[in-house]
């Protein structure tokens, strides 16, 4: 016992740097898919500046729904932010790592704009009810300064929660194998490469999947289920034509970010498919926060109604 004791310390080191798994791209097709994620990355950016500078210009957009929006645009920006400069970086080198510090910090803002977006989706869906199911009392009940303190409640609770997670890691030693099976710093595969004792780790995993994860998602769906039932009641197919118009863009939103979470997390690949788990890990980093300006844009009138009038207004101080 003191023999395997002493060979596990043997393997256990300082790890100053990891490095991330070659993504499955020919290497004569790496030029093109550099193009590629460039141009969805420029996209993703551009798409959710303009959301939030469109809100903040135009008055008629100063409401509950579009303060919130601006909040989720703010947080795709960030989480794009977080993991695509440093992959188009490692596309470029030839040894794709980064340093461990630069992981732990990446994996912490990582965790802090993902959870964000979880409780920004929760917090549109009780907007929602509130407005279809009370609208007389939609003004006094989503006040202003009930708005700010659910977002700044949000962003306090998801910044706390991942600097739990940041600092349970911080304290883990790791093996000579440093390579981490994805082109981000994820906790679930940092978790896989540590030499450590990570029983408290995955304990406060499942401790706080129910608050992070699961009563969201559960009170996105009550809210939605409390929706229909109202808009049942009523006979008006316009009505009925309204609400669905006004929620369409949040369900495309809430489908297409569970969708790809249950992907990333909850169905893993079961032969360790390198391809399967790179899309995967690609819909969720890439894709969910580059088409989500889209889907807001495309669906929504008043978006679309602002955006026209700003442009505009500079044809004609042109």
């Amino acid at each position: 016992m003191n023999q395997m004791k002493g060979e596990k310390e043997k393997n256990q080191t300082v790890i100053s740097s990891f490095i991330f798994r070659d993504l499955p791209i020919p290497p004569e097709d790496q030029p093109l898919f550099y193009v590629l994620f460039l141009a969805m990355y420029l996209t993703t950016v551009m798409g959710n500046l303009i959301i939030i500078i469109l809100i903040l210009l135009d008055s008629h957009l100063h409401t509950p729904m579009y303060f919130f929006l601006s909040n989720l645009s703010f947080s795709d920006f960030c989480f794009s932010f977080v993991t695509m400069p440093k992959l188009l970086n490692n596309m470029q080198s030839q040894v794709p790592s980064i340093s461990y510090v630069g992981c732990l910090t990446q994996m912490y803002f990582f965790m802090v704009f993902g959870n964000m977006e979880n409780f920004l989706l929760m917090v549109m869906a009780y907007d929602r009810y509130v407005a279809i199911c009370f609208p007389l009392h939609y003004s006094s009940i989503m006040s202003p300064k009930l708005c700010v303190c659910l977002a700044l409640l949000s962003w306090v609770i998801t910044m706390l929660h991942s600097m739990l997670h940041t600092l349970l890691l911080a304290r883990l030693s790791f093996c000579e194998d440093n390579v981490i099976p994805q082109f981000f710093c994820d906790i679930s595969a940092l978790l896989k490469l540590a030499c450590s004792d990570i029983f408290i780790n995955e304990l406060m995993i499942f401790v706080l999947a129910g608050p992070f994860m699961v009563i969201p998602f559960s009170l996105i769906i009550v809210s939605y289920v409390k929706i229909v039932s109202s808009i049942l009641k009523v006979s008006s197919a316009r009505v009925i034509h309204k609400v669905f118009s006004t929620c369409g863009s949040h369900l495309s939103v809430v489908s297409l970010f569970y969708g790809t979470i249950i992907g990333v997390y909850l169905c893993p690949s079961v032969n360790n498919s390198t391809v399967k788990e790179t899309v995967i890990g690609m819909m969720y980093t890439v894709v969910t926060p580059m088409l989500n300006p889209f889907i807001y844009s495309l669906r929504n009138r008043d978006m679309k109604e602002t955006l026209i009038r700003v442009l505009c207004k500079k044809k004609i101080s042109l």
